[in-house]
């Protein structure tokens, strides 16, 4: 369950930038996504709190926006170039932060900055969408969907194995739940 739970947070970050695709019934303007993808961690997570770096790739599913965005896309953080997300924590809890690039079924693209929270398996998202980020690579991926727009997701960290927290570490994990991004 620690593993679980630390899992989660690191997904929760993943997770943030998938946000940006779409929350929410509570934004008059906005939208959400079913997320459903994987992290990779390094060092593994275990129950001892330190500080790690992650990457995520996506899928985005069943969307729906009362502006009439696409219905699925795909999320990435921490490839292609992009900035590596970090956070600092155990499988119990962490916190991380990175950015995310949400490419949509439409061609558009929507970038967000985000932060996670995750205790157990539960990971909590927040986010802003900005303007563009610029790859190591030389590509710079820019907002055209969902400008000025918050995100936040509830989302779950799914270990294949949560008892390596009391080994080696959990060095990837599923993260999937619910995003949205809107604005009032």
């Amino acid at each position: 369950m620690t593993t679980r739970l630390l899992v989660s947070a690191v997904v929760g970050a993943f997770l943030a930038l998938v946000v940006l695709v779409g929350p929410a019934s509570a934004a008059p303007n906005g939208g959400g996504c079913q997320l459903h993808g994987t992290a990779n961690i390094s060092p593994g997570l275990t129950n001892t709190a330190q500080n790690f770096n992650y990457s995520f790739t996506g899928s985005l599913a069943s969307c729906q926006s009362s502006s009439g965005g696409p219905a699925s896309g795909t999320v990435f953080a921490g490839t292609n170039g992009l900035p590596t997300p970090s956070g600092n924590g155990s499988c119990g809890s962490s916190t991380t932060s990175g950015i995310a690039v949400a490419q949509w079924a439409d061609g558009t693209t929507t970038v967000v900055q985000y932060t996670t929270s995750g205790a157990a398996a539960a990971v909590s998202l927040q986010g802003s969408v900005i303007g563009s980020v610029t790859s190591s690579t030389g590509t710079t991926y820019t907002t055209t969907r969902y400008a000025g727009d918050s995100a936040l997701g509830a989302l779950a960290f799914e270990p294949p194995d949560p008892t390596a927290c009391a080994g080696a570490g959990v060095t990837s994990a599923g993260i999937d739940g619910s995003i949205g991004l809107g604005s009032s």
